[in-house]
């Protein structure tokens, strides 16, 4: 992967267009990125990693605020990229999700995040031609194309040392979390999960096999009424259902033997139970018959009363009718009396009872249409009332709202002419404000001018003195340089010592070496002249742009004042042409309100006149109408009052007659209805004793019986001609049976009754012995299925949970290592043989990493273990004892390494652009070459490699440097070459 051009607007502390060349920035395979602390470096390379992968490293990517504070809001946030990957060249175009404002009216709105890819030449084999236009399928796209994830190319390609010097001093927990994150090796933490998961399952399906022996042993034991055996097995199941199946055919003989004894007791005893029955029957016949024999004289009274009780029924019957009709004959001619005593008070006298009350009737309904006319009467009369009322507050309400219309149509006019002039003032008040601040800008510009003018003196004359001495320090170094050149011999011959080579010639004899002059130049006083002539270069170039500044301020004024007069008097006019259009604008909202409320009254006021000018025409004709209506009503009236007070009474006194009259001949009826009914009961009674021969109705009435008596009678005889029946055909079924016989059934009944229950408890014991038979072998079959289904479960079990054990690092893996961290300690180990390749060249052959695999102490997990050799003393030491320039160079050597196995084994696309973060201020001039030539070498090949650092000497050492320059308006870059 190689990075070709890097485009970013608006992002981070860059508030305008920057573009970063890195083709040129690379020409000589290695460039230095400094600047101020805080001006922005770190946000480059963030960029280059927001263009890929739409994120940026580290604790950053939280923020989530990439949008640069002091943009322009008409400024996009963008980051371009232009990158080759496994020869396919390809730009990618990303803008982040932030708040802008809105472009029109006020507040802001969301801009959504976006990404698009294309090829700068031919798409890939299997890519779209047109590109991608999607942000997760741009992101699909770079990482099968560099064939590493996110995170990995964070740490290989942007080397982050401060990750690396914690992991330098790291316990084995720690170092074991460093590694996951730049391996990423989550799925073999997950197959260590995999593998837990699994036992635990599997450890499940085992206790629940086990489980169900157990109940099955335990219920097998429980059905043979046993004790379950410590350890349960085949031959022990055997064994209990052979046994089981003796003692139940034993059961059945002897159920067989018992169950014929009690067939022959229970013979003997229905035998003797049957003669007892027998003489008891003929005994309790015999006895029966001399009872009856001596209550013979009593039936036969009872059938003469009975006989008698039946005849005299009708007759009472009879009796009852006449008394009944007697009481309504009396009880007809009081209700007669009283009707007509009620008739007599209302005013009737004795007539012709139906037409009486037929002519009544006629009157109370030629009354009922008089009484709704009073009612209708009465509503008219109020109605004429409350008219007059009515019309009175509409005369009064028409000439009030005529007085207030008058006047209203030249308000209305005014209105709307104010109207239009403030519609016409808020109309131009937006070029009125362009033009106020068109001239303000110009009164501004004219006033800044003559500062302008004195600050470009002043910054000419500070250029012309800043390139005087630089130039000055310029030739100064070039002397002492040559002066140096020339003294070097005498240089090199101070630091001879007798006896030893010389590192020149290589010779150990010195016959005539040069001597020291007094004036003579050191390497010091020459480092010292280049850094004073680099300062005043800095000085030189800060003075150059500070002269092109004062010289575009200058220009952009005097532009800006070509063409105008007096700007201070057009800029007072602007701003009274302002403050009257903004008053009468403020005024036109309330102008439209006001005359929207004239004209409205207005409308509802003519409105209310017609209303009211047609609502007095009908009340007006309503009320001639009424008035014909009442008085012609009103004599109608008069007559049918008849002396009541009104027409309702007098209908009310005419219904209460009509209904009196009624009652008087309903209650006539009646009476003449119950004197013929008493009549007709007397003749019927005296035929019924007649028929019933009594001598008269006293005889017949104490003869007569209570249905109850009668019932009595009739079940006493029944009952005693069904006892007779029955005892004689007794006597005639037993003629042989002596009734003093005894028959003895004690020892029957004991007999039958011990071999009942010898038989039940042998039928019992037969069933248990049965189903216990049954049940044990059912489950018998159970059990022998369980034990086959454990046997395999269990070996499984055992070989996965010993296998769980070794993955996870307990059991029989002795160096206690999981598999995770088995992979992360050859990962370590692969690091650390390609950091102490390094390290050695770095520390000239002094140090070099030693990967440990050993189990830590107090079982602790091994294999992560990460020191340092010191050649000097032989010893391996820890990397905590290095010293701060020691563990940056160990950092950069853990940090290239890793660039290399991370590379190699993603094996996606060669790393030819790295950028090394900071850290070179810790270490001395010898380990700084020693650094600088490990970086010289990752150049060769054509890699590109960019160190982001503050040291003053990198910046001497490195011709191609791009500079961040911060100031309050934001950051911007300068490249030198």
């Amino acid at each position: 992967m190689r990075l070709h051009r890097l485009e970013l607007a608006a992002f981070g502390p860059y508030p305008g267009h920057e573009v970063v060349d890195f083709d040129a920035l690379g020409a000589d395979g290695l460039f230095l990125l400094h600047g101020d602390t805080g001006a922005g470096k770190t946000t480059l390379l963030d960029a280059v990693a927001f263009a890929l992968f739409g994120g940026v490293p580290g604790v950053r990517d939280q923020a989530k605020r990439l949008r640069c504070d002091s943009a322009s809001p008409d400024v996009h946030t963008e980051v371009a990229l232009e990158l080759t990957i496994q020869h396919h060249r390809l730009r990618i175009v990303r803008s982040p999700e932030y708040l802008r404002q809105k472009r029109r009216g006020g507040g802001v709105t969301k801009q959504q995040a976006k990404a698009v890819l294309t090829w700068v030449h031919a798409s890939p084999s299997g890519y779209p031609a047109e590109g991608v236009a999607r942000i997760d399928e741009v992101a699909r796209t770079v990482q099968r194309l560099l064939g590493m994830t996110k995170d990995q190319f964070f740490q290989v390609v942007l080397l982050p040392q401060n990750d690396f010097a914690s992991f330098l001093r790291a316990d084995t927990a720690e170092r074991e979390k460093l590694l996951e994150k730049l391996f990423g090796t989550e799925h073999f933490q997950r197959v260590e999960g995999w593998f837990r998961e699994q036992r635990t399952e599997r450890r499940r399906e085992v206790d629940a096999c086990r489980q169900t022996v157990g109940e099955l042993v335990a219920r097998v034991a429980q059905a043979a009424d046993q004790e379950p055996p410590e350890e349960a097995d085949e031959a022990w199941l055997r064994e209990l259902v052979e046994g089981l199946t003796g003692a139940a055919e034993s059961a059945t003989r002897l159920r067989v033997g018992t169950a014929d004894t009690r067939a022959a007791a229970e013979a003997e005893l229905l035998a003797g139970r049957a003669a007892l029955d027998r003489i008891r029957q003929v005994r309790q016949a015999r006895d029966d018959l001399s009872e009856l024999d001596r209550q013979a004289g009593d039936r036969e009274s009872w059938r003469d009363e009975l006989a008698a009780a039946r005849r005299a029924v009708p007759v009472v019957t009879v009796a009852d009718g006449l008394r009944r009709a007697e009481r309504a004959a009396r009880d007809a001619d009081r209700r007669a009396g009283a009707a007509m005593a009620v008739a007599g008070d209302l005013g009737y006298t004795e007539g012709v009872l139906a037409d009486d009350v037929n002519r009544l009737r006629e009157e109370a309904g030629a009354l009922a249409g008089l009484v709704e006319e009073e009612a209708r009467q009465e509503a008219d009369t109020a109605r004429l009332v409350d008219i007059d009322d009515l019309l009175a507050d509409a005369v009064a309400e028409s000439d009030e709202l005529a007085e207030r219309a008058r006047g209203v149509p030249d308000r209305i006019a005014d209105l709307r002419q104010q109207v239009a002039n403030a519609a016409d003032a808020r109309a131009s008040l937006d070029g009125l404000r362009a033009r106020e601040r068109e001239v303000a800008a110009v009164v501004g510009a004219a006033s800044a001018l003559p500062g302008a003018e004195r600050e470009l003196r002043t910054a000419t004359d500070g250029h012309q003195d800043a390139v005087d001495a630089h130039q000055n320090a310029r030739e100064s170094v070039q002397d002492l340089r040559q002066r140096r050149l020339d003294g070097m011999a005498a240089e090199l011959a101070a630091g001879l010592v007798a006896g030893e080579s010389c590192p020149v010639c290589g010779s150990a004899d010195h016959p005539a070496s040069a001597r020291l002059v007094a004036d003579r130049v050191t390497a010091a006083d020459e480092r010292g002249a280049v850094a004073a002539e680099q300062r005043l270069l800095r000085v030189r170039d800060d003075a150059a742009k500070a002269l092109a500044g004062a010289q575009r301020e200058v220009a952009r004024l005097r532009e800006r004042l070509v063409g105008w007069v007096d700007p201070e008097r057009l800029h007072a006019a602007a701003t009274a042409a302002v403050t009257l259009a903004q008053t009468l604008a403020d005024q036109h909202g309330g102008l439209v309100a006001e005359l929207a409320s004239v004209d409205g009254e207005a409308a509802r006021s003519t409105g209310r006149r017609a209303a009211l000018d047609r609502s007095t025409a009908v009340l007006e004709a309503e009320r001639t109408t009424l008035t014909t209506a009442v008085t012609e009503r009103g004599l109608r009236l008069d007559v049918a009052r008849a002396g009541f007070s009104e027409v309702r009474a007098r209908r009310a006194h005419v219904i209460d007659l009509v209904t009196a009259v009624d009652k008087v001949v309903e209650s006539r009826s009646v009476l003449a209805t119950a004197t013929a009914r008493v009549a007709e009961q007397g003749a019927v009674l005296a035929s019924a004793v007649e028929a019933a021969a009594f001598a008269d109705l006293a005889e017949a009435e104490g003869a007569a019986r209570a249905e109850t008596v009668i019932n009595k009678l009739e079940s006493q005889l029944a009952s005693a001609d069904l006892r007779t029946a029955r005892s004689r055909a007794v006597l005639a079924e037993f003629p042989d049976v002596e009734p003093d016989a005894e028959v003895d059934l004690v020892p029957l009944v004991d007999a039958a009754r011990h071999a009942q229950e010898a038989a039940d408890a042998a039928v019992a014991a037969a069933r248990v012995a049965e189903d216990r038979v049954r049940t044990v072998e059912g489950l018998g079959v159970r059990l022998a299925a369980a034990w086959a289904d454990l046997a395999p479960v269990e070996a499984d079990f055992a070989e996965l949970d010993a296998l769980t054990d070794v993955v996870n690092g307990r059991g029989q893996n002795a160096s206690r290592m999981s598999l995770r961290s088995y992979v992360l300690a050859a990962r370590l180990a692969e690091v650390a043989v390609a950091a102490s390749e390094r390290l050695r060249r770095m520390t000239q052959g002094r140090f070099s990493f030693v990967h440990s695999g050993e189990a830590g102490a107090r079982g602790t997990r091994g294999g992560l273990g990460l020191d340092v050799l010191d050649d000097f003393s032989g010893q391996t030491r820890s990397t905590k004892t290095l010293s701060g320039g020691e563990s940056f160079v160990a950092s950069l050597s853990l940090a290239l390494g890793l660039a290399d196995v991370v590379a190699a084994e993603t094996g996606g696309a060669v790393l030819d652009t790295l950028f090394v973060d900071e850290g070179f201020g810790m270490l001395d001039a010898p380990t700084l070459d020693d650094v600088m030539g490990i970086l010289d070498e990752l150049r060769t090949g054509g890699r590109v490699v960019g160190l982001v650092s503050h040291v003053e000497e990198l910046r001497q050492r490195i011709p191609v440097r791009l500079r961040v320059r911060k100031s309050r308006t934001g950051s911007t870059l300068e490249m030198t070459a």
